[in-house]
């Protein structure tokens, strides 16, 4: 990609001029913070050794470095995975067939069950060293943030127009070539916002991932997310403020410094030929282009970048740019086919042996039917969100100043724990005398019904602004309005986003479905209060069932409902 794309303005001035100067201590203070965080995570430190952790407000900037640059670490490994999925599993529909489903199972893995497998591994690749125990809170908060974006990556590549694929044809570009040329910068708008969704979403799991148990021992990193947890352990509800505040401004002051300039800057990839009317502003943004050492610096990093990229690339005759996969025979997709249908009769083979000599077949039908009542209120939660937040998210979508003034406001509310509801939500049940099953639902949702409003506010955003027009000259309005302009709009988006929420809500109602505060314990009928009872039961069997037939209820609903409405939004409703 031409760094000319990145950054309009050439060098002129080898001394630079007064924006560079202007700029200078913001650049130093980001680099001197960087490396004093990356020096505080690579401390010597031996399995046993306590971290202490003070509630002193004094201390909650250390521990918002410390966790902010956790999640931003977790950030950038997520980005490349999505990049490597979404590349693979569009372009090559023999992978797609695994990975896809894959990607199905990974997402409804609770988080606390990567951790507990991971944690191990991580400490001894780096004996003598907190290294170790930050690689595994980094990657348990990459498990929270990989699948949204990598959904987001693909269903935007999946939906590339037409005309832009003809485009590429005409000009023979390969394969490598297609991808970083059009493919990503087209869905580079939609899948900022998802990064922005994922980032927030991280707080949710900040606390799991940075009180760690292993060995019998627990470890608590420095961070806000092991605050909170000391917190809520000595009941401190000023502490719990103080990192609530902290939260919101470690929000503000990345939402400023990382995510609004990439928004204001991925503007020029929209699919569109006048001037965008949605174009995000930001002015950290402005005065880097008005700089000239900066931007010498910020181009050269640009072009090591995209030299280090191509050191992948597929090779082509360079003779000719064109470089087509062949097409693959009937014979080898068949045969595919059957090793995937070969492995999955071992899976059901050894599911069967295992149900047999652990848990028994009455068990089983037990725990499908609490996984039906959970599939009911995933399916009515996602639905009331939808009525919600679609309205909501194309009206911000839509308002490009609304936009800017609610974007750090949604990441916040998608940031904010929603474990310290559950407290609120025990004493309210049994204050008034209500049934578990009903009110103890919501808590599902409340942290995952910001995927549903972050991609719908993605899509609404990118619609052209030449359909904008066209809408508003034909005088399309009321309900014809929404069912032929607005909803086919954001369709793909918003589907990227109910797969996501849903996901999310099967992972968080092991939480929400078995709730405790102090010496009261709340239950609802369902899989995920099946889980969490077994887990606190120590069964292991019994939570491995668990989590299987989720998987399956998973898997069953993605390919039964939004992988038809997957494909319906790659056939008809995309620009």
């Amino acid at each position: 990609m031409d760094q000319k794309h990145f950054f309009p303005r050439q060098v002129v001035d080898a001394g630079g001029n007064r924006w560079d100067w202007v700029m200078l201590p913001l650049v130093l203070a980001v680099l001197v913070l960087l490396g004093y965080g990356g020096s505080q995570m690579s401390r010597p430190y031996e399995l046993g050794q306590q971290l202490q952790i003070s509630l002193s407000p004094w201390m909650l900037p250390y521990y918002l470095l410390r966790s902010t640059l956790r999640m931003f670490l977790a950030l950038g490994a997520s980005l490349i995975f999505s990049c490597i999925f979404a590349a693979i599993a569009t372009k090559y529909r023999a992978a797609e067939k695994v990975m896809v489903p894959t990607l199905d199972i990974l997402q409804s893995i609770p988080i606390l069950g990567f951790l507990s497998i991971t944690v191990t591994g991580f400490i001894a690749l780096f004996p003598g060293n907190l290294l170790g125990v930050e690689c595994a809170a980094i990657f348990a908060i990459f498990t929270s943030q990989a699948w949204n974006m990598a959904f987001s990556l693909y269903q935007s590549l999946k939906t590339v127009p037409v005309e832009l694929k003809e485009a590429s044809q005409i000009f023979q570009l390969s394969s490598w070539q297609r991808l970083w040329r059009l493919e990503l910068p087209y869905a580079m708008p939609s899948l900022l916002w998802n990064m922005m969704m994922s980032m927030s979403g991280g707080w949710f799991f900040v606390v799991a991932s940075e009180a760690i148990s292993v060995s019998n021992q627990s470890i608590k990193l420095p961070g806000i997310g092991s605050y909170i947890a000391l917190a809520i352990e000595e009941q401190n509800l000023a502490a719990i403020g103080w990192a609530i505040g902290a939260m919101l401004l470690g929000i503000l002051l990345y939402d400023q410094l990382f995510f609004r300039p990439l928004l204001a800057w991925a503007d020029k990839f929209r699919f569109e030929q006048n001037a965008s009317e949605t174009a995000q502003s930001s002015w950290l943004l402005t005065w880097v282009r008005r700089t000239d050492k900066l931007q010498g610096v910020a181009i050269a990093g640009v072009k090591l970048l995209e030299k280090s990229f191509l050191m992948f690339r597929r090779d082509y005759d360079g003779t000719s740019i064109r470089a087509r996969a062949k097409p693959h025979s009937e014979a080898w997709v068949r045969a595919w086919d059957a090793v995937i249908a070969a492995l999955l009769l071992f899976a059901v083979w050894r599911l069967g042996s295992f149900v047999r000599a652990e848990v028994g077949w009455a068990e089983v039908w037990h725990v499908f039917v609490l996984g039906l009542y959970t599939l009911l209120r995933v399916m009515v939660l996602i639905t009331l969100a939808a009525l919600v937040w679609v309205p909501v998210g194309i009206w911000i979508g839509m308002n490009p100043v609304l936009s800017e003034r609610f974007q750090a406001v949604a990441q916040f509310l998608a940031a904010f724990p929603a474990n310290l509801m559950f407290p609120i939500a025990v004493m309210l049940i049994v204050r008034w005398h209500l049934n578990p099953d009903i009110w103890l639902s919501p808590l599902m949702v409340f942290g995952t019904q910001w995927y549903l409003l972050f991609n719908v506010i993605a899509g609404a955003s990118t619609v052209p602004t030449e359909l904008r027009y066209a809408a508003k000259n034909l005088g399309v309005t009321g309900w014809l309005k929404w069912k032929r302009y607005l909803l086919p709009a954001v369709f793909p988006s918003f589907v990227t986003g109910a797969i996501t929420a849903s996901g999310g809500s099967w992972n968080a109602s092991i939480v929400a479905e078995y709730v405790t505060w102090g010496n009261t314990t709340l239950e609802a009928h369902g899989i995920g209060s099946y889980i969490a009872r077994m887990t606190a039961t120590g069964d292991f069997p019994r939570i491995a069932l668990g989590i299987g037939v989720m998987c399956v209820f998973v898997m069953g609903f993605n390919h039964f409902v939004w992988r038809r409405l997957y494909r319906l939004a790659e056939d008809r409703m995309h620009f």
